[in-house]
C-alpha cells in the first residue's frame, strides 16, 4: 500500500537540499532526530543529501525531557559539540528540540562555517505543505518587504479578536530576522515563512491572549490563556486548566527570566495549519507569536536573555500597526505597499 505522500516527499526534501540548503558535493551534511522524530523524513533528506554529492550523516538521540538547555542533562554535550564543530551544514528534526542548548551555542559560536536549519518535528504532511509545495522566492520577495516596513517603524501595536492589546516601541539596535528559507549562508535558520525580532523589551505593556498553541508544554489550546504584561515582563496569568498547567510551568524553573517576553514573530508562510507543532504553528498566515524565557545576544545584543528554557505562544488573526499605519487586518494583509501581493498569497 502506497504510504502517505511517497512521491510528493521525494519533491519537498529535493527543495529542501537544492532550493534551502545548497547542499553542495562533499559538504559534511548533519540530521540530528530523536526518539520522536519522523523516520521518512530523515531518510527522504539524507537520500536527496547523498544524491547531490553530500556527505550525509544521521544522528538519532534519546528524547530529552525538555528542551533548549533543559535538554542538556540527556544529551552528550561535549561529544555533540565536537561533532558539530566538524560540520558544514545541520538539520535538526527533533521533536524535543536542541536549538539554544549547550552544544547548539558552543557549535554556532566555534564553527564559523555552520549553516544550521531549524526543522524541528517536521513529519511528512507538514514538509510536503511548507516547503514541497511553496514558491520560496516569491514569498521571500513579499517577506523581505514586511521586514524593511517593521524595520523602519518606531512604535507597534498589536490585537487580536481573542483579546491581546500589546503596545511597544522598537529597538533599532536589534535585528529583524527574515526567515524565508535560505540556509544557503554560515548561521541559523529557519523554516519559510517567519519574520522574528525583539522590540525594546521593557517597552511591552498590555494583554497578551494566547489563543493558538503554546509549546512546551502544552501544544494545541482548547481554551485562551490570558497574560497581563507590565515593562515585558508576566506579571498575572489567567484562564481554566491550560493556564494554570503554563504558570506552574514557568514556575517550576524558579528563574525570573522564565517570564520575561523576548521576542515577537509574524506567521507567513501559506501552507502551514494550525497543528500543536510549534514550528508549524508560529507560520500561520496572519498569527504573532511571542517567544518567553531565553534569547540569544544576536537577537538581544549584547548580552540577550539568560534564561534555563524558551516558550512561544500564538496568537491567531492579529492586527499590527506600524505606527500609525495597518499592516495586517485579522490575519489579512492590508498595507498599502503589499497589495501587489495579497492575491499572490491570501
Amino acid at each position: 500500500m502506497t504510504k502517505i505522500y511517497e512521491y510528493e516527499l521525494g519533491m519537498a526534501a529535493d527543495r529542501l537540499v537544492k532550493n534551502c540548503l545548497n547542499l553542495k558535493e562533499n559538504e559534511t551534511f548533519l540530521i540530528t532526530a530523536d526518539t520522536q522524530s519522523n523516520e521518512r523524513v530523515v531518510n527522504a533528506t539524507a537520500r536527496k543529501a547523498f544524491e547531490v554529492g553530500a556527505k550525509p550523516m544521521v544522528l538519532w538521540l534519546p528524547s530529552p525531557l525538555g528542551v533548549g538547555k533543559d535538554a542538556d542533562p540527556m544529551l552528550p554535550v561535549d561529544a555533540l559539540t565536537a561533532l558539530l564543530n566538524e560540520t558544514d551544514v545541520w538539520v535538526e528534526f527533533n521533536n524535543q528540540w536542541l536549538l539554544y542548548s549547550t552544544p547548539f551555542e558552543r557549535s554556532m559560536e566555534e564553527n564559523d562555517r555552520l549553516r544550521y536549519l531549524c526543522l524541528v518535528g517536521l513529519n511528512e504532511e507538514m514538509m510536503v505543505r511548507t516547503i514541497g509545495r511553496v514558491k520560496r522566492e516569491s514569498l521571500e520577495a513579499f517577506m523581505m518587504k514586511v521586514s524593511e516596513l517593521t524595520r523602519q517603524a518606531e512604535d507597534v501595536k498589536v490585537t487580536t479578536p481573542a483579546g491581546t492589546h500589546l503596545e511597544f516601541k522598537n529597538d533599532p539596535n536589534h535585528p529583524v530576522d527574515c526567515d524565508a528559507g535560505d540556509a544557503s549562508s554560515p548561521g541559523m535558520h529557519f523554516l519559510a515563512g517567519q519574520i522574528a525580532w525583539s522590540p525594546d523589551l521593557e517597552t511591552i505593556d498590555g494583554k497578551l491572549v494566547f489563543d493558538g498553541s503554546v509549546d512546551p508544554p502544552i501544544g494545541l489550546l482548547e481554551d485562551p490563556i490570558e497574560i497581563k504584561v507590565e515593562k515585558g515582563r508576566v506579571v498575572e496569568i489567567d484562564g481554566g486548566r491550560e493556564a494554570v498547567e503554563f504558570k506552574d510551568w514557568l514556575n517550576s524553573f524558579e528563574h525570573p527570566n522564565m517570564k520575561r517576553l523576548a521576542h515577537i514573530s509574524y506567521g507567513f508562510n501559506p501552507g502551514a495549519r494550525l497543528s500543536g507543532n510549534i514550528l508549524e504553528d508560529e507560520r500561520v498566515w496572519g498569527c504573532t507569536e511571542w517567544g518567553l524565557g531565553y534569547l540569544s545576544s544576536h537577537n538581544a545584543p549584547p548580552e540577550g536573555i539568560d534564561a534555563p528554557s524558551h516558550t512561544d505562544g500564538i496568537c491567531l488573526n492579529s492586527t499590527v500597526w506600524l505606527d500609525d499605519i495597518k499592516l495586517l487586518d485579522k490575519g489579512s494583509i492590508v498595507h498599502p505597499e503589499l497589495k501587489k501581493y495579497k492575491e499572490m498569497f491570501e
